[in-house]
């Protein structure tokens, strides 16, 4: 029988759960992206609810928006979580609906907001995934924070501002116009004339940056600090797909490929943090089957929600600004409630 000496060192919960939900998934990602590219399944629309839609579209909104609804597992259910920002938790959500159903100017604000909020949160997913990590190791958790922020902002945000997704992103302050905010719906028309520079700050800062980075942790390695291969290879591999899809869209499947890979991770992060939460809370612990209905659930009623966002009508003010509190709370709320530093995970 093995011990736990026998167990492999610096993984966040097994080496299969590791590769198949957190470090696989952007290689895997980008070769779904290659296999739908020029399908019926990505190409072809039809009509679904009223909505022309195409298959790989319909299903990564759904995957989207299910992932979204998921932290409030992390924040809500998990009592320890919550004891810690009931205000958080339960007045700014409160407080942040009233504002948009009050207001359309806060309703688009928020709309555009989190387009970009998403941009940043993406990164610092992989970001906190490299920390912890990092931390698996045996690792200071503050050693080279900066430094791995700054990468993964600069690994995931630079191919969006520099590459072919960039208008499509900042498109999204035309909704300004809708309320009569004409200088922000400016905003597209200005990137696009002014991409070229951006782009070569970002090549010539970038290549600066990468040359600092290696030469620190370099230095950090050479004082004892061990080196997380699983974090090297998630940061290089998540680094190559992102410059390659946000930055290239060879085969137009850039957001199909960022958003599946992102979501599938959060599922993998969620359910091995909190499936006891959830045998607890449904008292569901020791049962025969309790583990598998809750993964039944766990896996269904986020879709539901997700397919629920993907049918609705955003004319419907009330009901978009729901998904949006969802959105932004998700964003927000993964910035504290899977803190390495306070051994929370």
């Amino acid at each position: 029988m093995g011990t736990s000496a026998d167990k492999p060192k610096g993984y966040i919960v097994s080496p299969w759960f590791d590769w198949v939900f957190f470090l696989f998934p952007p290689i895997l990602a980008l070769g779904l992206g290659w296999g739908i590219s020029g399908t019926d399944f990505s190409d072809a629309s039809f009509g679904w609810w009223g909505w022309e839609v195409t298959w790989a579209g319909l299903l990564i909104g759904i995957f989207i928006h299910a992932h979204l609804v998921l932290v409030f597992l992390r924040s809500h259910a998990n009592r320890e979580i919550f004891r810690l920002h009931k205000a958080r938790f339960l007045l700014i959500p409160a407080l942040l609906y009233l504002g948009m159903i009050s207001s359309d100017h806060v309703l688009i604000t928020a709309s555009v907001v989190g387009t970009f909020w998403d941009v940043y949160h993406s990164g610092m997913q992989t970001f906190g995934f490299g920390r912890i990590y990092d931390a698996k190791a045996g690792n200071d958790p503050k050693a080279g924070r900066r430094l791995d922020w700054a990468l993964n902002q600069l690994l995931y945000a630079g191919p969006i501002v520099a590459g072919a997704t960039m208008i499509d992103h900042f498109e999204d302050f035309e909704e300004f116009e809708s309320v009569g905010v004409l200088f922000f719906s400016e905003v597209p028309a200005w990137m696009e004339g002014n991409q070229a520079y951006f782009t070569w700050a970002l090549i010539g800062g970038g290549a600066g940056f990468l040359i600092v980075y290696v030469h620190h942790y370099v230095q950090l390695a050479r004082k004892g600090h061990a080196v997380s291969w699983q974090k090297v290879f998630l940061y290089t591999s998540t680094g190559a797909v992102s410059l390659y899809a946000w930055g290239f869209n060879s085969w137009g499947e850039a957001f199909f490929i960022m958003n599946f890979f992102h979501a599938l991770q959060y599922f993998g992060i969620v359910w091995a943090m909190e499936k006891k939460t959830m045998l607890r809370g449904l008292r569901l612990e020791g049962t025969r089957g309790g583990k598998w209905l809750v993964l039944a659930l766990f896996i269904a009623l986020p879709l539901l929600y997700g397919t629920w966002v993907q049918y609705l009508d955003t004319q419907l003010h009330s009901l978009w600004a729901i998904t949006l509190v969802v959105s932004l709370m998700h964003f927000w709320y993964d910035g504290f409630v899977w803190s390495v530093r306070k051994r929370q995970v």
